[in-house]
């Protein structure tokens, strides 16, 4: 036991000595201060000051229009709080707290963003979905520079926006949203276009972690869509695949007014009207026969039938023989049956009849007439136009939140707006990216924090290989001393005469010590045993002897 003690005292203090003060390897929070941006950014916020909300953002108090009175105010409850799970400490975000509700609230940008096409358009900010989300979105709006913007206390869903960004999720279908709010050049009627391009996990709305979302515009009608940093799809706003609808018109259009003519033929096959039956052709015959060929299968019970009446089936109590009929079992598959080729009249299977061929018909031959399938014409689209700029004429002044969703708690942070990619990165290493920091070293087990490190300090692995080695070898000598030990004991207690302790519990009930066996042989010492030959006569044998004690 000693040396097992001095193995165990020797691994903690070889690993006390590796590991240095545990402080060490405790999981610590990752420090975070809050980010500052650089001046000439359009927008930045990472709500670490409670107070933006009433000096920076705006809360709505606007109606949506054209709803019941009850579900028209825009009464959601925004907060500013921390992350529920794996905070930073001194980070917060804003908080969507009410749940089933309109809630709107805006920005004003530092300066507006015009789609000049010299630089691109970034766009980047945090979701969080802390409570198991159902239905409800969670993007923002890049609001159009306007009247409506100067007032954002009555932003509502009319509130006209330049790009809708964001996730958003109804039952099972879930999505991103890139919406652009197009202005044609020709009318200046206002058209949105979806992109159809971009898509998420669902696991989003399920890990309750903060997930960072990036949209980047370039000026040559490129984008690009991220999620967590990583690029997710890459696309044209100018495709006609990308968006519904697209951004242009097509050139041409079907011509709606045209009509298929009547003689038009559209048959590429049709009968040939001079071919005859020929007179061997014998449509009497049928399709199969049977096949005279089969013999009945040796097992086969002709005489037994494949379903018998249940002799366990009882008549329902409420069975009414007038209404419902005679009562009979119902039938069940005959067990005679069930380890045989069949059951009750055997009769030849059918096979294929070579004279079959069938009602004749004339074959079909090329149509001379065809013309192909028909379609209306085209015609050039009088509303056709080709806009090369399609921003260009919605710069954005402001953002916002204008949302509604059973689900509460969702958490947004780290808004960036700029012309810099470079600058969204540096903003999310300050931020999202100490995040996930955290909430790895948080959510990781004492082994992991153990082994993050031991990579840290890899000089480390070889301390833990001297360590195995030293207990390996304590574990062997220790082994090998208790082996040597207990042999030289038994042996011991095999030859010695001394006096052996009473331990009842020690001994087997069913042995019976015989006192004979237990005197010695050495006539000098003259050991005197009162009465142990009648004792042992005496004794039952399923209960236990105690030795008595020398006289001497």
């Amino acid at each position: 036991m000693a040396k097992i003690k001095l193995l165990v005292y020797t691994a903690v203090l070889l690993l006390h000595l590796a590991l240095g003060d545990d402080d060490d390897v405790t999981v610590e929070s990752v420090p975070y201060e809050s980010p500052t941006a650089s001046k000439d950014i359009y927008f930045s916020e990472h709500f670490d000051d409670a107070s933006v909300l009433s000096k920076k953002w705006v809360k709505s108090n606007s109606k949506k229009p054209d709803v019941d009175e009850e579900l028209a105010q825009y009464d959601g409850k925004w907060s500013i709080e921390q992350l529920e799970k794996f905070p930073l400490k001194g980070d917060k975000g804003l908080v969507l707290s009410s749940e089933s509700r309109h809630a709107a609230i805006s920005s004003k940008l530092n300066r507006p963003f015009k789609f000049d096409q010299t630089k691109p358009f970034v766009i980047q900010y945090e979701v969080a979905f802390q409570k198991p989300h159902t239905c409800g979105g969670a993007y923002l709006k890049l609001l159009t520079e306007g009247p409506a913007t100067k007032d954002l206390s009555q932003f509502n869903d009319k509130t006209p926006y330049s790009i809708m960004f964001g996730p958003d999720k109804c039952g099972p279908t879930s999505k991103v949203h890139f919406i652009i709010r197009h202005k044609n050049p020709k009318n200046n009627t206002i058209t949105e276009k979806h992109c159809l391009k971009l898509k998420t996990e669902e696991t989003i709305f399920t890990d309750h972690q903060p997930h960072l979302f990036t949209l980047v515009i370039k000026p040559d009608n490129s984008y690009s869509f991220y999620l967590n940093q990583e690029l997710q799809y890459e696309g044209d706003l100018l495709s006609d695949e990308d968006f519904d609808p697209s951004i242009n018109p097509p050139k041409e259009i079907v011509d709606v007014n045209d009509v298929k003519p009547k003689d038009w033929d559209e048959r590429a096959k049709i009968p040939d009207e001079s071919a005859v039956k020929p007179d061997d052709w014998d449509e009497s015959e049928p399709e199969n026969i049977p096949d005279e060929s089969a013999v009945i299968p040796n097992d086969w019970l002709e005489s037994e039938p494949t379903h018998i009446p249940d002799t366990a089936a009882v008549k329902p109590t409420d069975w009414d023989n007038d209404m419902d009929g005679e009562w009979e079992p119902p039938l069940i598959n005959n067990p005679k049956c069930e380890d045989r080729s069949g059951c009750g009249p055997w009769s030849r299977p059918l096979m294929k009849n070579p004279k079959f061929k069938g009602k004749w018909k004339q074959p079909l031959v090329d149509n001379p007439n065809y013309r192909g399938k028909w379609s209306p014409r085209l015609i050039s689209n009088p509303d056709y136009f080709n806009d090369l700029t399609p921003l260009k004429s919605s710069p954005i002044s402001a953002v916002g939140f204008e949302l509604w969703s059973i689900s509460n708690q969702i958490y947004f942070d780290n808004i960036i707006i700029t012309d810099n990619e470079l600058q969204a990165e540096e903003w999310a290493k300050k931020t999202w990216s100490l995040k996930k920091k955290n909430v790895s070293q948080e959510s990781e087990s004492v082994f992991g924090a153990v082994l993050r490190y031991t990579n840290e300090n890899p000089w480390l692995w070889a301390v833990y290989v001297v360590v195995v080695a030293i207990t390996v070898v304590l574990l062997v000598i220790t082994c090998c001393s208790s082996t040597k030990d207990k042999s030289t004991s038994d042996e011991s207690r095999k030859k010695t005469d001394e006096p052996v302790p009473d331990v009842e519990d020690q001994i087997d009930n069913s042995e019976v010590v015989d006192t004979k066996d237990n005197k010695s042989t050495d006539e000098d010492e003259n050991i005197d045993y009162e009465e142990t030959e009648q004792d042992n006569k005496d004794q039952v044998p399923s209960s236990p002897r105690k030795r008595r004690t020398r006289k001497d």
